[in-house]
């Protein structure tokens, strides 16, 4: 059920945020605006203000803002206030104006949850080193060693763990060519990245080296009378090195409240020893900290560093779509990475599970992704509008009725293809 009404809700605002900016410019410039729909289909409910007709329709996957006059298949009188009686340069603003909503929602909604702070993982930041191999993986088959450094992808440069995770998730069984470097001595390898997970993932199989980091100390207890700051980096304890965090958690709750024990922590460049002696019986006790399962950097900017963060964001998230739309022309990107209405409820049901920080975030990603699908010159879609618009005006006189139809067919039945493929794929991974 959260997953339902998450999705609803989130597709709701998108929607609405969508058409609202449709219906604003186009009675800012003096269109008669005959209805505002949320949803496709037969109208559960409805009421008229101002001479338009606002409505909730039964199909929740999409809305629509009907204005008079605006197709050549409408009862037209040719009334200063309908929208075809309106210069193109008004009409490509109104239809321009639903994705430019939706971006700034984007924007918006990204600014709100980077304003609340968050801890980064350092490694995102930091160059490709491999730090740990998984049993049997590929890259291990392909030669490469702890201690590699990846230069590139295909070509392109992956100068952070960031960049290079981009680089090979969509890629999963396509082969990639991948610049090594080991002890200053350069070299190529093909490899295949596996299919990881329901959204078929790309993988190598590699990890950055990754440190525990205390990210919380709790008042009162065991952990803050021994010492520990947040920030402090796990070495070991006991003498065994290399602890993931798992493995220091185990340790921690099978020890028992009888012995200390002796943990070595990295804080500030410097190695620093901690006793501490957990609380309760051995199988549960504890010491009173939140560990995270890497390093990270905590995050914590104004309002205005928050606008920023966000904007720089959105745009590398839009420059990451533009290459995905390529690589799906080019057969480099898998269709069956695509995700469609069951997916999107999925994510919104998980990221209603963190709060209402999870549900802007990813309100956040599906707002852009929705603003830039609409902007593909799709005839049926707000590009493909604008996209006629452009064409009539270097063309000095607008298409004919029959070529108009013609481009509405063949953007209905691409968008049929879109939707019978995501639905497809979203079938599939709940079956798998």
């Amino acid at each position: 059920m959260q997953t339902i009404l998450s999705f609803l809700l989130v597709l709701g605002v998108l929607i609405f945020v969508h058409e609202l900016g449709h219906f604003l410019v186009a009675r800012w410039y003096g269109v008669r605006v005959l209805t505002f729909s949320l949803g496709f289909g037969p109208k559960i409910l409805k009421f008229t203000r101002g001479g338009t007709e606002y409505c909730i329709s039964v199909v929740p996957l999409g809305g629509y803002v009907k204005m008079a006059g605006e197709t050549t298949a409408d009862e037209r009188q040719g009334a200063p206030d309908e929208f075809l009686s309106k210069s193109k340069w008004v009409r490509f603003q109104v239809y321009l104006a639903g994705p430019a909503m939706n971006v700034i929602l984007a924007v918006v909604a990204l600014a709100i949850v980077l304003s609340n702070g968050a801890d980064i993982p350092r490694y995102q930041s930091e160059p490709p080193i491999i730090g740990v191999m998984e049993p049997d993986s590929v890259a291990a088959k392909a030669g490469l060693e702890v201690g590699d450094r990846l230069l590139s992808v295909n070509g392109e440069q992956t100068a952070t763990w960031d960049q290079l995770m981009l680089a090979v998730l969509p890629k999963a069984n396509r082969e990639l060519r991948i610049e090594v470097e080991r002890n200053g001595q350069r070299r190529e390898v093909k490899i295949v990245p596996s299919s990881v997970g329901k959204y078929e993932a790309g993988s190598l199989g590699i990890l950055p080296k990754i440190r525990p980091q205390v990210i919380e100390v709790h008042a009162g207890r065991p952990a803050e009378a021994a010492g520990f700051k947040r920030g402090d980096v796990f070495l070991g304890m006991d003498g065994q090195r290399g602890m993931d965090r798992a493995a220091l958690i185990q340790y921690i709750q099978k020890h028992g409240d009888q012995t200390p024990i002796l943990v070595d922590v990295e804080r500030d460049g410097e190695v620093k020893q901690i006793t501490v002696t957990p609380e309760g019986a051995a199988g549960a006790s504890k010491v009173g900290l939140s560990i995270s399962a890497y390093e990270t950097n905590r995050i914590d900017p104004t309002w205005a560093q928050a606008f920023k963060l966000s904007v720089k964001q959105n745009w590398e998230n839009t420059q990451l779509v533009g290459k995905t739309i390529k690589d799906l022309f080019t057969r480099e990107t898998p269709v069956s990475q695509l995700v469609g209405p069951i997916g999107i409820a999925g994510l919104a049901g998980e990221a209603a599970s963190l709060g209402i920080i999870g549900i802007l975030q990813i309100m956040a990603m599906i707002s852009l992704q929705l603003a830039l699908l609409n902007l593909m010159p799709v005839p049926v879609l707000d590009g493909g509008q604008i996209a006629i618009l452009a064409l009539e005006g270097v063309a000095r006189r607008d298409l004919s009725v029959r070529v108009k139809e013609y481009f509405a067919m063949a953007g209905a039945a691409v968008i049929v293809a879109l939707m019978v493929t995501v639905i497809y794929n979203d079938i599939a991974r709940l079956v798998r």
